[in-house]
């Protein structure tokens, strides 16, 4: 085995909002990256929604030339998410490491994205760099944050690096300790290319990107490579690095290097992230092993806004699908809403990204309904089914048993939340599993059902701590539970888009929330709309809304008739925005909105 020994790859690891994009932009400036003229902040955020919500979506790499001690270092560096619906970014960012960055704010010290990322890089084998950031501000406490380092995540901090990203104090320290510290890239010099796609995205003119790491070999252009799982055999047309979303080309790219490929192929199921690329004449036998596996947690169903945008939609999930692989969509149809996607997120936060990058980076408007979670479902007959979407939930009669999915969740809060904390998870039908107190923080482990946490308890969460508190989740496992489907009927119609499954024990408090919050939700028509809400043939909540009629021009009096055709033309747009149900027209927002209660 040998070492690329002038090479460097690592990721920056921390909780949201601790200073990863920051600390990402004091590098490429240290090491000349970047023109300062086009400087600015979270360079590496190129999203749209990224640089509008302040937060990181997608992990970006950027190829570093660095000199230390008169030596010429190459460095890729990957700046991941923080937040935890994103954590399957982390995870492909780590497959391409041999070092990680764990960093932690000195004014809120160690949090759950903190600890979570901390394992899952000792998991890995990853070298950690330690580092303090936020030196600059007055309530940065040091000693209190070393200690719950390593109270809570077991680390040493003998040589922790303090820094402050937003001044680049400490920050050139933070790079030599990298270069120190973190191993170069092993190689075999007798073994066939190798090289594992971990992110990829497409382009109008190239097609699909691929980014890789090459572990063993080299590809320069024009070579013959082989992806493993299919067998298709490509030319190299182009190759380079990448920074910041920009590529510049290279002849070769060769083991140690992450760096990106176009082999000239549009199809996006030709070169899926997780796959190994290999030489076309002297193929490796074995597939790089790939990186943690993210199941969907929450499903919810896309609706293009306009029926005849099915396709562009479509196409719009396949490209998104290429750069975010933990995505699920499944073909669905709707006798309300027309052709559309059931779609598995990791969260609700990634289901409302995707919903924002369709419309930011494909221009398609999409009616979302409300999340829900799988259940497992045991039949009379034997058989078991797992549901993903109310409409697929069994009648009554049928159902022997229901399991629903548990999950592990932590939180790290300061010890004067404790209280209002085991409030909100007991009143979600969480069990305590552990309490944990270091120093002034404590740690709560709650068993709880995953459809109690998808919506408002992180609200809760932030609001009864002030802000202070985070947590995180694992899955637990199946157990059984008492579960219903409340149905809703508009004018007698049942819509399955508006059916939310829920405790049996929440089903009246639940129906007569759904019923009055539709009364508020959908505008008057010309006739009475009866919304019932139910579990099967049984009414448990029912709101009537008084017909109108609304005319919109009963205020002009004579003059220019241009004036009442500009009324009713704008009145006429309005409803296009409108969602028929029989002959109700819903605004598409009522689909998710009229779920947003507490639980």
């Amino acid at each position: 085995m040998k070492f690329k020994e002038n090479k460097r790859n690592f990721c920056i690891i921390a909780h949201v909002d601790h200073g990863k994009s920051t600390l990402a932009d004091r590098f490429l400036e240290i090491t000349g990256a970047i023109d300062p003229k086009k400087m600015r902040e979270q360079f590496l955020d190129n999203l749209k929604v990224e640089r509008e919500r302040g937060i990181t979506v997608r992990s970006q790499t950027a190829y570093l030339e660095y000199y230390h001690n008169g030596v010429k270092y190459e460095l890729n560096l990957i700046d991941t998410p923080g937040h935890a619906d994103f954590q399957y970014e982390v995870s492909r960012a780590m497959s391409a490491c041999e070092g990680a960055i764990l960093l932690v704010d000195g004014t809120q010290g160690v949090q759950a994205q903190t600890l979570s990322y901390a394992y899952w890089a000792v998991e890995r084998g990853l070298e950690i760099v330690i580092a303090i950031n936020k030196i600059d501000m007055p309530s940065c406490d040091v000693e209190k944050t070393k200690r719950q380092i390593e109270e809570i995540i077991g680390l040493d901090t003998s040589d922790v690096v303090l820094v402050s990203a937003r001044l680049g104090q400490g920050v050139k320290e933070l790079l030599d300790k990298v270069i120190s510290k973190i191993p170069p890239p092993a190689y075999d010099e007798n073994s066939p290319l190798s090289a594992l796609i971990f992110d990829s995205w497409y382009d109008l003119y190239w097609g699909v990107v691929a980014l890789v790491r090459i572990f063993n070999g080299k590809i320069s252009k024009g070579d013959k490579v082989k992806v493993f799982s299919t067998g298709k055999v490509f030319s190299v047309l182009r190759l380079g690095v990448v920074r910041g979303g920009e590529t510049f080309d290279r002849d070769s790219i060769e083991e140690g290097d992450v760096g990106f490929i176009i082999l000239g192929t549009k199809n996006i199921g030709d070169l899926k992230v997780g796959d190994t690329i290999t030489s076309a004449s002297n193929p490796v036998s074995e597939p790089i092993p790939g990186f943690r596996e993210i199941k969907p947690v929450v499903f919810a169903s896309f609706y293009p806004q306009e029926p005849d945008e099915y396709e562009k939609l479509k196409d719009a999930l396949e490209k998104l699908k290429l750069n975010d692989y933990s995505l699920e969509v499944e073909y669905e149809n709707s006798p309300a809403l027309g052709a559309g996607f059931r779609i598995g997120f990791s969260g609700t936060l990634h289901m409302e990204i995707s919903s924002q990058r369709l419309k930011d980076e494909f221009g398609v408007d999409v009616v979302t309904t409300f999340p829900q979670v799988a259940y497992k479902i045991r039949l009379k007959n034997g058989e078991e089914i797992e549901v993903k979407s109310p409409s697929q939930f069994p009648s009554p009669d049928r159902i022997e048993s229901i399991k629903e999915p548990r999950v592990r969740v932590s939180i790290h809060t300061p010890q004067e939340y404790i209280g209002s904390i085991l409030k909100i998870c007991e009143e979600r039908r969480g069990r305590k599993l552990d309490l944990r107190v270091s120093s002034d923080m404590a740690v709560i482990t709650y068993s709880m059902p995953l459809s109690s946490i998808i919506f408002g308890f992180n609200d809760e969460i932030k609001a009864c701590s002030r802000g202070f508190a985070s947590w995180d989740y694992e899955f637990e496992g199946w157990e059984e539970a008492d579960i219903v489907k409340l149905d809703t009927y508009i004018n007698h119609k049942k819509v399955d888009e508006l059916s939310i499954i829920v405790p049996r024990e929440e089903a009246q408090m639940r129906a007569r929330e759904i019923a009055r919050r539709l009364r508020e939700l959908i505008p008057r028509q010309v006739f009475e709309v009866v919304i019932q809400v139910g579990v099967g043939s049984k009414i448990l909540a029912r709101e009537t809304i008084k017909p109108f009629r609304k005319d919109v021009t009963a205020k002009c009096y004579g003059g220019d008739v241009t004036r009442k055709i500009k009324l009713l033309e704008k009145q006429k747009e309005g409803k296009k925005r409108l969602k028929m149900i029989g002959n109700v027209e819903i605004p598409p927002n009522a689909f998710i909105e009229v779920f947003k209660v507490k639980n």
